[in-house]
């Protein structure tokens, strides 16, 4: 594994238009953007709308409006996965040409715990022609049609693992090849899966630094492994507490956690600099951008709570 070694730091918050932001997604957008903000670098956004079955009409734009609602600006153009098809594929195809891709026909039913493939479709192949061994062939790793649906996989080494220094979870060591043997890089209906995608765009943005929940800590493996077959830096990583709510549930869209104001950024924020351990601003601070300066003035990593969860407030 090859870390980022790049001197500028570059970051990004990546949202789903699934729906619009909850406070956990604030505390995300929030945490992600002071931690840029305090090294001197840039603060990207990134659309993550490449699965349109479970996006949201006008999400998208929602949450836009309310990043910078809350002062929340980006620096660059925001970068959409709906239209990076062509990077997705140039990636597959790389992956393939280096024999670690094969397509699986297996059903949801047919995986084993982690999702992976148990039924041997990487000995048998495509048409049980071995492509485990020597790649899939261009006509066959791109032909998902209705009638013929297939994800395709990569094969995990037995021998892969990885170790790294998480900003706030600690120490992590995780022998990713001794417990998992495959995962779907593009799935069944022909959608790219966020494992695939996520690897691609941090690459092509050149983000040196991932702040982000940490209910995707067991993704960074996966992540991992393929910066590696592709030959990426690797980027740090500070995987951030979630937000619970009083039955110890995570805030989530899939949970439906209530979205955040848009026309109240002094409250919201104040309550993720709460949720993050910060020092509270003071009542003078009456506007998101005065809140902003003075969280960043005295923005400390070393008091967010260094754990998978916390509380989140009664009144969100």
């Amino acid at each position: 594994m090859t870390t980022a070694g790049h001197s500028a730091y570059r970051g990004r918050f990546a949202p789903s238009p699934t729906g619009p932001l909850h406070l956990g997604s604030l505390l995300a957008a929030l945490a992600s953007w002071l931690e840029a903000r305090h090294a001197g670098g840039c603060w990207l956004l990134r659309m993550e709308d490449i699965d349109p079955p479970r996006e949201q009409a006008g999400a998208a734009d929602a949450i836009l409006h309310c990043l910078q609602q809350h002062g929340l600006h980006w620096d660059e153009a925001v970068l959409w996965q709906s239209q990076r098809d062509a990077a997705y594929d140039s990636a597959l195809s790389e992956l393939n040409a280096r024999g670690h891709l094969f397509a699986c026909a297996c059903s949801r039913q047919q995986q084993g715990p982690l999702g992976e493939c148990v039924r041997g479709c990487h000995q048998r192949g495509c048409h049980q022609r071995g492509c485990h061994q020597r790649g899939c062939g261009e006509e066959d790793w791109r032909d998902t049609t209705p009638h013929r649906p297939r994800a395709l996989r990569v094969s995990v080494p037995p021998s892969f693992s990885t170790r790294w220094h998480d900003t706030w979870q600690g120490p992590q060591h995780w022998p990713l090849g001794a417990t998992l043997d495959n995962f779907v890089v593009r799935r069944k209906d022909g959608l790219y899966a966020y494992q695939l995608a996520v690897v691609v765009d941090d690459a092509a943005q050149a983000i040196t630094d991932v702040v982000r929940g940490a209910d995707l800590l067991d993704s960074t493996p996966r992540q991992h492994l393929l910066q590696q077959l592709l030959g990426h830096l690797t980027p740090r990583y500070a995987h951030l507490p979630v937000l619970t709510d009083a039955g110890g549930q995570k805030l989530s869209k899939q949970n439906l956690a209530p979205a955040i104001d848009p026309d109240t950024p002094e409250r919201n924020l104040r309550a993720a600099l709460t949720a993050l351990g910060q020092t509270p601003p003071p009542a003078t601070a009456n506007t998101a951008n005065a809140i902003l300066a003075f969280a960043l003035a005295h923005w400390t990593p070393a008091a967010v709570p260094a754990q998978p969860a916390v509380a989140g407030p009664a009144s969100f």
